[in-house]
């Protein structure tokens, strides 16, 4: 079997080397030309995470890689999704022969499009039409961790349970472990909300309050769940693979971006690399006031990082709030 991979990023490089070394298919990693990642991998095919099997076709011909493959796994910066969606719609020789309807396209991105508030699927069904298969793969995991044999438990998700079951079957391994969900909606929100988590996580070290984060694992799920509701899918998904479940890779690791993020915001340290949380913070907030829905966790990453608010007040208003039941 083909499969494509857009993206050249750690986890895109990461899920070219485990569809080719671990699931042996055969694999064309695609990245823009003149980009760094493009670049390293072409001369040395490594980057500071793994090397590539001599078997993967690294190429910077979009419609080569998308011809080539029945299924299309992207992984691309989640505000840039849309962006790149319309590249492809719009180059040429896609357009004149492909009919990317017939493609599965697979999205391996944690995100919510923050100037609309959309799930990455919206997005792509906006751009791409309502017909075309579309499914999520998220859950916990680093490149560190899959690069040394260490197995994680992952999800798929998707509107067609039959196309998720495929999606597993292709997929699946001793590495990683997947599960089915019919809470496309629930797993969505539930993956970009937890990089949120791990920026306010982060925070937590950065002040030396680390011991607080168990309460930011319960409020934070239960913040999630109740906008997963409100939303129409199903609360418990919050409690799986693609939020709760991912804590521990976030909230805890040492390879965490997001929780990287926000203990370097909280000591004045500039990061350098991309924290997908910081955005989606943005869109958390937006979805807020869409749905009715309090998200203070959310807020007060949004307004630490966007409104400049004083970090000691806003993590202490995090759990400075009324008594009540913990569960309502």
């Amino acid at each position: 079997m083909n499969i494509t991979v857009v993206g050249m990023g750690r986890w895109g490089s990461c899920i070219a080397w485990y569809c080719s070394s671990v699931r042996k298919l055969n694999v064309t990693l695609y990245g823009l030309a003149g980009s760094p990642e493009y670049i390293k991998f072409r001369s040395e095919r490594r980057n500071e995470y793994l090397v590539l099997p001599d078997e993967i076709q690294i190429t910077d011909d979009l419609a080569l890689a998308v011809k080539r493959s029945d299924h299309i796994i992207i992984s691309v910066p989640a505000q840039r999704f849309r962006g790149f969606l319309r590249e492809l719609k719009d180059n040429r020789e896609i357009a004149s022969s492909v009919d990317l309807k017939k493609k599965t396209f697979i999205l391996c991105m944690k995100g919510i499009e923050c100037d609309t508030g959309s799930r990455l699927t919206e997005v792509f069904h906006s751009e791409m039409g309502s017909t075309s298969n579309v499914a999520i793969w998220v859950g916990p995991g680093h490149v560190q961790d899959f690069y040394a044999g260490r197995p994680s438990c992952m999800v798929i998700s998707s509107e067609d349970i039959e196309l998720t079951k495929d999606l597993v079957d292709i997929f699946n391994s001793s590495l990683i472990r997947f599960y089915y969900s019919d809470d496309l909606l629930g797993c969505e929100i539930g993956a970009a909300a937890k990089n949120v988590m791990g920026i306010a996580a982060g925070m937590l070290d950065g002040i030396n309050c680390p011991g607080l984060k168990g309460a930011l694992m319960a409020r934070g799920a239960r913040e999630v769940s109740r906008l997963i509701r409100a939303m129409g899918g199903n609360e418990l998904t919050a409690y799986g693979l693609s939020h709760l479940g991912d804590y521990q890779a976030t909230l805890f690791s040492e390879y965490s971006q997001n929780r990287l993020y926000g203990e370097n915001f909280i000591r004045g340290i500039r990061s350098a690399k991309l924290a997908e949380g910081v955005d989606t913070s943005k869109a958390m907030v937006r979805l807020s006031g869409i749905y009715n829905v309090e998200l203070p966790i959310s807020k007060a990453v949004y307004s630490m990082i966007f409104e400049h608010e004083d970090p000691d007040h806003a993590l202490t208003a995090m759990f400075d709030r009324a008594n009540k039941f913990e569960f309502e």
